[in-house]
Parts: C-alpha cells; structure tokens; sequence
C-alpha cells in the first residue's frame, strides 16, 4: 500500500522515471540496455510479470526506430528466457495495450508485457474480491530474477 499511496502521489510518466533514478534494485528494474529496459510490474497480473519498455517516452510503435525496436524484441526474449530459467512457468501472455481503448494503464509510453502462467494459476479472489494473490513479495521474486541473470548472459542479438 505505501508503493500504491507515493506512486498515485508522483505525477509524470512512471517509466520515464523510474528509468532516470539510479536505484535499480528498488525500481525494480532487471536490466537496461541501449533503448530499452526491463522493469517488474509492480502491479502484476501474476508472480513474474515483467515489461520491456523503451527509455525514450513514445506512445506509438510505429515511432520507435528500428534499432529501438529490435532491441526491444530482443529483451522481451530475454525476458522470456530469464523468467523460463527462473520460475519454469507452463505458459506465457505476451502483448501491448495501444491505446486506453485498448486497456492501456498509460497510453503515451508503450510497453511490452510478459506473463508467467501455470496451470490453475487463477483462483477465486479476482472474481469476488477484485483481488490478486501472488505467493511471492515482488522483492523476493526481483532478487531471484536479478541473480539468475547475472548467472546467464543477455542476448546480443545473435544466435
């Protein structure tokens, strides 16, 4: 709740942001790159969800260059390959929401999500209570995720 309080206090874009400060750790991003990074959800749809999101502050993909936009692929197969190693997860939801017609929670600054999900992974909760139950803090899951990467190296856009 206090996370929740300071955020819906701070105005702006919180990925410009949070990008900009120098604490990675409490942050909760896992890995920068040259235009972009790679960022925990703090507000997850499911214990492990991350985001991939360009530094530069663009609400529309068709204005990221194309340097920007591999490399933005190549971190959501990072994130995919960091979140496999880590959680062996049977599944994932990986998409963008362009647009508040959409569903996007910020439309200006596009951002690419990827889900972990397991089998029975849903319960009772968001249906009567609008609420998410994860069975891990958000720093638990960072720390495991943060040391398997140190422990892998990052794509170089090689295979």
């Amino acid at each position: 709740m206090e996370y929740i309080n300071k955020a819906a206090e701070e105005p702006g874009c919180f990925l410009c942001r949070k990008s900009k400060e120098d604490d990675d750790a409490s942050n909760l991003i896992l890995y920068r790159g040259e235009s972009n990074f790679i960022i925990l959800n703090v507000y997850p749809y499911n214990t492990g969800h991350l985001m991939v999101a360009p530094y530069r502050h663009v609400g529309d993909l068709s204005l990221l260059s194309d340097a920007e936009a591999r490399e933005h692929l190549e971190m959501v197969k990072l994130g995919l390959k960091l979140l496999t190693e880590t959680m062996s997860p049977e599944g994932f939801n990986i998409g963008m929401n362009l647009g508040k017609a959409a569903g996007a929670g910020l439309a200006d600054h596009i951002h690419t999500h990827i889900v972990p999900r397991w089998q029975g992974d849903t319960n009772f909760m968001p249906i009567i209570a609008d609420t998410k139950v994860l069975p891990e803090s958000l720093t638990i899951t960072y720390q495991k995720l943060k040391q398997n990467l140190k422990l892998s190296s990052p794509p170089k856009g090689e295979d």
